[in-house]
């Protein structure tokens, strides 16, 4: 074999990565087209090199035909998945949650108390951002309970979010309030980190969930759901299911926050637009 098929080092067939973007897209619904290919390539050798193969083939011969397949999964779907995030990104979204969502909920509620979701947490920005927000807004509110969940498929980043601990260059979009009273800078100024305070990470409770799962792992109903940029990874109908899912686990009149380029159109969901890619349990 020769070209792109050659089986030397480290490099990847077009039948093992067939094989290989099959499992991702069964697995997590993330579409691995071939395109693909030399990332995962690259992002997986660090899994060749810790099984001690030489090649592809006998990584993929390891996974499929000799049973390895269940304990290296999670380390396959964290090697190739991508965690991009930020804090308060997409700001509207959150500027809609403080001045339409949550007044509108506990308007509802005789003795408020918020359930929020961040369903695709990555490394903790999301949630923690909501956290930040929460406890502002109860600080003018007062008598305000509320609890975050935030989960995510990725092991390594869920270990990230639980640690909560950031270079200072990503803190840049919270506003300076908001960093004076809940973020902890190291007293070490040659390292550039800050650390979310105690009485913010303590409101999140971080937990591995595949949105690919027929049935979701998590307690009763949420008012609010974040789920943004990650099913732009998926095929038209895992995205349905998905959402299908998902809105099963809002309390009518709930909020399912989506990503700027992610739609329902012609979908068949028990939501109703109420604010750009925002929308509402009926």
């Amino acid at each position: 074999m020769t070209g792109q098929d050659s089986h030397d080092g480290f490099q990847m067939s077009r039948a093992d990565f067939n094989r290989l973007a099959a499992f991702i897209n069964g697995y997590s619904g993330i579409r691995m087209p071939p395109t693909k290919r030399v990332m995962v390539e690259g992002r997986l050798r660090k899994r060749l090199r810790s099984h001690g193969f030489r090649d592809f083939e006998s990584y993929c011969r390891y996974l499929f035909d000799n049973g390895g397949l269940e304990d290296e999964a999670p380390h396959i779907i964290d090697a190739v998945t991508t965690n991009k995030t930020e804090f308060f990104r997409e700001q509207e979204h959150f500027h809609f949650l403080v001045d339409q969502a949550l007044p509108s909920l506990i308007a509802e509620r005789n003795a408020p108390t918020l359930k929020l979701w961040s369903a695709a947490c990555s490394i903790g920005a999301e949630p923690y951002t909501l956290a930040m927000i929460m406890a502002d807004y109860a600080r003018v509110r007062g008598a305000l309970r509320y609890s975050i969940l935030a989960t995510d498929l990725c092991m390594e980043v869920l270990q990230k979010a639980v640690a909560g601990i950031y270079p200072e260059d990503i803190v840049g979009p919270i506003p300076m309030e908001m960093r004076r009273r809940y973020l902890l800078r190291r007293r070490d100024d040659a390292v550039r980190q800050v650390r979310i305070a105690p009485e913010i990470r303590r409101t999140v409770r971080f937990a591995r969930l595949n949105l690919m799962d027929e049935v979701y792992s998590v307690e009763g109903f949420y008012d609010v759901i974040f789920c943004r940029n990650v099913l732009i990874y998926f095929d038209r109908a895992d995205q349905e299911a998905v959402l299908r899912r998902l809105a099963g686990h809002l309390v009518p009149g709930g909020y399912l926050f989506l990503g700027h380029s992610e739609t329902i159109t012609n979908m068949s969901l028990p939501l109703q637009p109420a604010g750009p890619t925002i929308f509402t349990k009926v």
